[in-house]
């Protein structure tokens, strides 16, 4: 069975570059306390990786 992530947004956006607001939104993260679940792959390793100070992320089955 492939792994997935779930990421939680546990920081805000206000204070952080576009880029970085950009990202969480391509994730489908809009506020604090946020989680979506995704497919464990390289471009949601590479989303990850960008916003790592604002999302908090657990492996799942």
């Amino acid at each position: 069975m492939a792994q997935r992530l779930k990421v939680t947004q546990v920081k805000s956006k206000v204070s952080e570059k576009q880029n970085q607001r950009d990202t969480l939104r391509s994730l489908g993260l809009k506020r604090i306390g946020d989680s979506v679940v995704r497919p464990d792959d390289a471009q949601t390793r590479g989303y990850v990786k960008t916003v790592a100070h604002l999302v908090k992320v657990e492996e799942i089955d």
